[in-house]
């Protein structure tokens, strides 16, 4: 017997479709987590709940179709009513899970549904970060094309710059820069992007941003400085590197 037909015994012995709790919240989310396109359908067509919100790491069944790269469960999804701005999970939403799985059609198909590109909420903070942190330069710039604000706040790096520098992504960095991003923007786990590229040991970047009028000696963050996040690099040699040449800038 596989899946479906033990899925429908059930409902046919009385399963409540929209019961609550466990890893994945409910019947639906745990479809559409396992990518069980048929059951996925099934659940919808006995009333399953498609804006159920869960307590589970991705918030609700639109969100962890977004974040799984699967397009045809979201486009089904949201013609059966999903809400693409609903808030919850790890992701804070839907937008925020595909930008961050680098999946340019899902983000795309959102947005032409109405899913606000400035959202806020979740690790990232918002869309533009997500894309930004695992280096989706192509979905970086539709965001910014579609209104994006370029220096908004929150999440875990602060900002789309700072995210972009931790990544060691210099063609982001340069994009958002020429946007108009915030070189010296404080917020998030290193406080500032320059601080950022120097941990990841990122010289390309580091000059850039000194260039682009960063303040070498900017205090707070994780790890207080520029210089001593170069000290601390994961990378030994690259933070020495990078060390070097802040200490020829000014840094101290």
């Amino acid at each position: 017997m596989g899946n479906l037909e033990i899925v429908k015994l059930l409902v046919e012995k009385g399963a409540d479709v929209n019961a609550q709790g466990g890893q994945y919240d409910n019947a639906l989310h745990a479809a559409v987590y396992r990518q069980e396109w048929e059951i996925v359908k099934f659940w919808v067509e006995k009333g399953a709940n498609v804006n159920a919100q869960g307590g589970g790491q991705l918030g609700n069944a639109l969100q962890a179709a977004a974040n799984g790269g699967q397009l045809e469960i979201v486009k089904f999804l949201v013609e059966k009513g999903a809400d693409v701005n609903a808030q919850g999970g790890f992701y804070g939403n839907a937008l925020q899970a595909a930008a961050g799985e680098g999946d340019s059609e899902i983000v795309k198909f959102l947005v032409e549904k109405g899913a606000d590109v400035n959202a806020q909420g979740g690790y990232y903070g918002n869309a533009l970060q997500a894309a930004a942190r695992w280096g989706s330069s192509e979905i970086v710039k539709f965001l910014v094309e579609k209104g994006a604000n370029i220096n908004a706040q929150g999440g875990h790096y602060g900002n789309a710059l700072q995210a972009a520098a931790y990544r060691g992504e210099i063609k982001t960095v340069k994009f958002l820069v020429e946007k108009g991003a915030d070189v010296n923007a404080q917020g998030g786990n290193y406080s500032y992007a320059l601080q950022a590229a120097a941990y990841w040991g990122s010289l390309e970047i580091v000059k850039f941003l000194v260039e682009e009028g960063a303040d070498v000696n900017a205090q707070g963050g994780e790890y207080g400085t520029a210089m001593e996040a170069a000290l601390r690099c994961w990378d030994r040699s690259r933070g020495q590197i990078v060390a070097t040449f802040l200490k020829s800038q000014g840094a101290h």
